[in-house]
């Protein structure tokens, strides 16, 4: 299992290029996840690529929310190692084939 690089929320808000009520929009809308690590609400690094939300990850999200995954489960199946991918869903949404993702997904909770 690849272990995430937790991140407080301002350190994602200078990442995208926002200001840091952007980034709660985002995680109330679902489009990114945080957790709370320490007391402070945290996102994994590995959740923005050059400057954006991984392609594709919003929309994982959403199926595996959908299946009745909390949010914390839903950050261990991404950093999960599947060899069907081969590597991890993050990985394989980092290299643009969130298809395969999507596919997993949608089995995940049956």
């Amino acid at each position: 299992m690849t272990i995430p690089t937790y991140v407080p929320v301002p350190d994602i808000a200078v990442e995208l290029g926002v200001v840091v009520t952007k980034v709660h929009q985002l995680i109330r809308d679902r489009a990114l996840l945080a957790v709370r690590r320490d007391g402070v609400l945290r996102i994994p690094a590995e959740f923005v690529a050059d400057g954006v939300v991984v392609k594709g990850l919003t929309g994982t999200i959403t199926q595996l929310t959908d299946v009745g995954y909390s949010d914390q489960e839903i950050i261990d199946w991404l950093f999960a190692d599947d060899d069907s991918l081969p590597g991890s869903p993050i990985t394989a949404l980092r290299e643009n084939r969130g298809r395969e993702v999507h596919r997993r997904a949608q089995v995940a909770g049956y």
